[in-house]
């Protein structure tokens, strides 16, 4: 524990509950916002994506509609990779995204499927994955297959798209990246209801509160995407290649 962090200012009960529904106003605000926000998107209109567009899976060359799990909609993360370097050297940022959405029977509930297209050959980027345990859906994207999904976009972002299957036809509803990305996350939202928040140095925070340079958005901690350490103290193998 640092002792050395600044701390808020103590007051009593009541002027603390002043300002806590002061900010609740805003709060409150922000959700009506939101709210509409996604409402707007729900209106979006939406492109025709190539159904058949080659994805590599567990089982080998699979099409784009194959991914939905025969689920009318899907939400597919788009996971940059280093071909050939080892699993110390991966994103940490995809890995902090990656490592967020783990119970998928809600999303399947409303008939979504979730998963992540990984920009990285199948054998090699599997093994990240199963590194660090995760079991959501794993598929590699080919860059002709990311040319044709991310088409007008740098295909080298991360980036969090939506889709919709219509019997045999896939459209494209919705993407985002940057920070937009963190509709995924739930330890940031954790964070920021925190007196010291993301500890990032962008952050809006008072003087001398704690602040780290990330190597990405969430973060590595001596040399290695954060979620690697569990996984190493507890005996898993890290190595990616062959």
């Amino acid at each position: 524990m640092n002792t050395t962090w600044p701390m808020p200012p103590i007051t009593d009960r009541a002027s603390w509950q002043v300002q806590i529904d002061e900010l609740r106003a805003r709060e409150k605000a922000n959700t009506r916002e939101r709210d509409a926000i996604a409402a707007a998107r729900r209106r979006l209109p939406m492109v025709e994506v190539n159904a058949t567009t080659p994805l590599e899976g567990q089982n080998g060359t699979t099409p784009l509609i194959e991914a939905f799990e025969g689920r009318r909609q899907l939400i597919a993360y788009y996971f940059m990779w280093h071909p050939g370097r080892p699993a110390a050297e991966q994103c940490g940022g995809c890995t902090w995204c990656g490592s967020q959405v783990r119970e998928l029977s809600y999303l399947h509930s409303r008939d979504i499927t979730y998963a992540i297209f990984c920009k990285g050959p199948y054998a090699e980027s599997v093994r990240y994955r199963d590194f660090l345990g995760w079991k959501t859906p794993w598929y590699a994207v080919p860059r002709a297959s990311q040319e044709t999904l991310l088409v007008d976009r740098d295909i080298s972002m991360m980036y969090l798209i939506s889709y919709l299957r219509a019997g045999d036809r896939v459209f494209e509803t919705y993407w985002t990246t940057r920070r937009g990305i963190e509709a995924l996350d739930n330890s940031y939202a954790l964070m920021d209801l925190t007196p010291y928040g993301r500890q990032e140095p962008w952050q809006d925070v008072p003087p001398g509160s704690p602040q780290q340079e990330w190597h990405h958005a969430g973060g590595n901690v001596n040399g290695r995407p954060i979620p690697h350490w569990p996984r190493l103290a507890a005996g898993h193998a890290d190595l990616v290649g062959d």
